[in-house]
């Protein structure tokens, strides 16, 4: 599958452009190198999300942010690259905790094989990423085994639920912030560290990456209940099916009132096809996707004030286009 993350901005300068198409192909050629392992198998189980293609939002993110300094910086691609194997490492493990079947428009590889072998992919993609860290110095490998420790937390606290009392959507939104925010973040800021970019830029870069992928999660979960035809690269309605409660869902359940249909709905076994295909229309229809668009837009707006503090380039540019399209591609 052809990995085009270029499609995700509008470029206005054909340089900038050129040149994180150019990063891009780096990233591609060393992340199909970092999965190889002397077993054929590992090789075939690790290669299995990378030739299923993705929109390579992070390593994306590392490159524009690279912009701000000296993009030709030997440590950004390597950054990129691992940055990217640990997403794909989560993905494998997010896929066994799911059950799930179907990613990124291909069976899931607790589906083409077991459990067990996603989880051991996933754990050696993460070791791959930690290797080449190693080679970019201390804090970059501190600060991506920081993130690392956020995102664990993350899932952890998402698998817990709520603590009594708590709010449903904070504990929701802080567990994005941990799960997705945290590792685009890492993205912004090791493209600008490790480019040679001032200390503000380091931190503009950080506090936006930390904010669009917030946006970056929550127009998933739009396009999860949305789509008819698997947009998202999984089938549509998967989290509802597997009882994860994202915005859409957690809105609509904080404003029907107890015994409504849809609440009985989206409290009830959705692993039946009939009552998940009533509560997905349902939901379609319901004022809480529009809320939870709107606390999509909102994100995405606070993304684009925190990149107006960075100088006047093109790049900065494309950060805002990018914060627009993450808007649109929800629908």
């Amino acid at each position: 599958m052809t990995v085009d993350a270029t499609r995700s901005v509008v470029f206005d300068d054909p340089v900038l452009e050129a040149a994180i198409r150019g990063g891009l192909d780096a990233v591609e050629s060393m992340l199909r190198e970092s999965v190889k392992s002397n077993y054929p198998f590992v090789t075939e189980t690790s290669r299995h999300l990378v030739d299923a293609g993705g929109k390579r939002f992070r390593p994306l993110l590392v490159l524009l942010a690279s912009q701000f300094g000296d993009a030709s910086s030997p440590g950004v691609v390597p950054a990129a690259v691992a940055i990217e194997l640990t997403h794909l490492s989560t993905l494998y493990h997010d896929d066994v905790m799911d059950e799930a079947t179907l990613r990124r428009g291909t069976r899931s590889a607790n589906s083409r094989w077991d459990n067990t072998v996603a989880i051991l992919t996933g754990d050696f993609l993460f070791a791959r990423a930690s290797e080449i860290t190693a080679d970019l110095g201390t804090e970059a490998t501190r600060i991506l085994a920081q993130t690392i420790a956020v995102l664990c937390e993350g899932q952890i606290r998402e698998t817990l639920g709520p603590l009594d009392g708590a709010d449903p959507v904070d504990h929701y939104l802080s567990v994005l912030g941990e799960k997705t925010g945290s590792l685009i973040a890492t993205s912004g800021r090791l493209g600008a560290l490790l480019s040679g970019a001032g200390p503000a830029a380091v931190d503009v870069m950080t506090r936006y990456g930390a904010t669009i992928g917030m946006a970056f999660q929550l127009s998933d979960d739009l396009i999860d209940v949305a789509s008819e035809t698997g947009q998202s690269g999984k089938t549509p309605g998967t989290d509802l099916r597997e009882g994860i409660r994202t915005l859409p869902v957690l809105y609509a359940l904080r404003s029907e009132s107890p015994g409504s249909g849809l609440r009985s709905l989206l409290l009830g076994d959705l692993y039946d096809d009939g009552r998940h295909a009533a509560a997905l229309a349902a939901l379609r229809g319901h004022p809480a996707m529009a809320e939870a668009r709107a606390t999509l837009v909102a994100y995405a707006t606070e993304a684009k004030t925190i990149a107006s503090d960075l100088p006047d380039t093109p790049a900065r540019a494309a950060l805002l286009a990018l914060a627009d399209f993450v808007v649109d591609r929800s629908g």
